[in-house]
């Protein structure tokens, strides 16, 4: 994941009432049991080692397969490969793949192609990163079978293969690609087919199942298991109008809407043929980035200020108004039982603690210089939260300006590390899931190689790269504690609160697969009857 995989199908504030669907929307669905039509986010990169954006992965669990996938309780379970083994030494990891598997061109799936998929992967992953600093080679042994040689032992190797960017196994020759070079060929082996003939960008993406496809034997299991394709056809439908969405969803007109807008939800709960279901089990966590590299953040009192600033129950009022789905954190590893903890949460003030960050502010030398929050109008929840933050912020005399445009825009303007003068900017409001620190992009604090914002303390990440090394849970809680310690010193981020998000379906429409983390779901043992 990444992060700031964004939610774009939430455009538009629902206004609580069904429009008409147009007759052309109509036309195109059907009544029958073996299609489903799914109103989801816009599809524009296809690529998953390109992006790590939530609609561009669930594309890619759909038409690419992986290695190793994660069950429920989010524990890595084989899933092209069929046995794997590690050499004494804890240096030689080596794979063999299932039989029978083929990509959607008739070829067959071999070692080279795995081999391909993980280095180019392991050019932008950050933990695929690790891999490749610490790989000696990485190297087919005959058509099925493929090892990875380290320099050194990596006990957490097979967790890094499934977190962070989906690693889809490409064509040798698609994935001979850079990484930063888009892959458009939309050919895997996963259990569907991407429909070129019918994709029509920005209405509608086809996907059929793969009957060449050959699952595993053991039944589903989170994103693990046999990923069996029961109906022929999922549609993948872009309705930005969510008022539209709920019309054709009570209509029957659509199947499924992913991320329905919290003002839908009592609408939703009372039609007798709908239901909410939460999918993503892990939720995420709302947080504002802001730009080590310009003032007045540059300094650490400015910092400490927004953490004293954040009001995270009234930034999930505006965000997540639900109260059944959001609630407050102060943990950088979220809610999550096994790491979460409380060191250094002093600063968390039930309202926040306005004095205390303007009196920061002052101490770190602001003079009422712009400070620019980018505002993704096109992800409400995001745009909800900066108007929030901008008001807060005048209301302590600091000079908030907003910088709205869709999420196309924020994604072009964060990468500037210019100020504000020359396209650049101050804030950021994004969200993750996932709290493994080698590979979570926003618990990196390694400067101008971080996510951007760019946080940068050395003493953090000495502490983040002994996270490979420990090998009990135990000594990762204790690493964990210590690396939240220095975070809130500081300050590499500001949580606004953790929420849940559940999915609208028809009551018709079943097995759609719960999922650990935040990462979509996956398109496979998905059924329907007739209405």
């Amino acid at each position: 994941m990444t992060i700031s995989r964004r939610n774009l199908i939430k455009a538009g504030l629902a206004a609580g009432t069904a429009l008409s669907m147009p007759s052309i929307l109509r036309a195109q669905t059907s009544p029958d049991t073996r299609t489903v039509r799914m109103v989801m986010a816009d599809l524009t990169v296809f690529d998953p080692i390109l992006s790590g954006v939530d609609q561009t992965r669930m594309h890619g669990y759909a038409v690419y397969d992986t290695l190793f996938a994660v069950d429920s309780k989010g524990v890595p379970q084989p899933q092209m490969v069929e046995k794997w083994g590690v050499s004494d030494d804890k240096k030689t990891y080596t794979f063999q793949l299932r039989e029978g598997l083929t990509f959607h061109d008739g070829s067959p799936v071999i070692a080279a192609d795995c081999v391909a998929s993980i280095r180019r992967w392991g050019q932008v992953d950050a933990g695929g990163k690790l891999i490749m600093a610490r790989a000696k080679d990485i190297s087919k042994a005959d058509d099925r079978t493929f090892t990875i040689s380290l320099k050194e032992p990596l006990g957490t190797l097979i967790n890094i293969l499934v977190e962070g960017l989906y690693l889809a196994v490409m064509r040798e020759k698609d994935a001979s690609r850079p990484a930063t070079e888009q892959v458009t060929s939309n050919i895997g082996s996963g259990p569907f087919k991407f429909n070129e003939a019918l994709a029509k960008p920005g209405a509608s993406f086809t996907y059929d199942r793969n009957a060449q496809y050959v699952p595993r034997q053991e039944p589903p299991d989170g994103f693990a298991g046999g990923k069996v394709v029961k109906v022929d056809r999922a549609v993948w439908q872009v309705i930005p109008d969510q008022q539209t969405a709920f019309a054709a969803l009570q209509a029957g007109e659509v199947d499924f809407v992913w991320m329905p807008p919290a003002d839908l939800f009592p609408l939703i709960e009372s039609d007798p043929n709908l239901e909410l279901q939460v999918l993503c089990k892990g939720g995420t966590i709302m947080y504002l980035r802001m730009n080590f590299l310009q003032p007045p953040f540059d300094n650490v009192k400015a910092r400490q200020a927004m953490l004293h600033l954040v009001d995270q129950e009234a930034f999930m009022r505006v965000a997540y108004p639900d109260p059944r789905f959001s609630q407050t954190v102060t943990s950088i590893f979220g809610n999550n039982p096994l790491y979460s903890n409380d060191e250094n949460t002093g600063w968390y003030k039930k309202g926040g603690d306005p004095e205390r960050a303007k009196q920061l502010f002052q101490e770190a030398g602001y003079s009422g210089e712009k400070i620019v929050i980018l505002q993704p109008t096109d992800w409400p929840e995001s745009s909800n939260a900066s108007q929030l933050l901008a008001d807060m912020l005048r209301k302590i005399g600091v000079n908030a300006e907003l910088a709205p445009s869709d999420w196309g825009g924020v994604e072009k303007r964060r990468k500037s590390k210019g100020p504000v003068e020359d396209g650049g900017w101050n804030i950021l409001i994004s969200d993750y899931s996932g709290y493994n620190p080698i590979n979570t992009p926003f618990l990196l604090a390694n400067g101008e190689d971080a996510f951007y914002g760019w946080p940068k303390n050395d003493e953090y990440e000495a502490l983040r790269a002994k996270w490979i090394e420990v090998d009990t849970l135990e000594e990762q809680q204790a690493l964990a504690r210590e690396m939240q310690g220095l975070w809130w010193d500081f300050v590499g981020g500001v949580l606004l609160g953790h929420s849940l998000q559940p999915t609208a379906r028809r009551k018709s429409l079943s097995g759609l697969l719960e999922v650990p983390g935040s990462y979509g779901f996956p398109m496979w043992n998905m059924q329907k009857v007739s209405a």
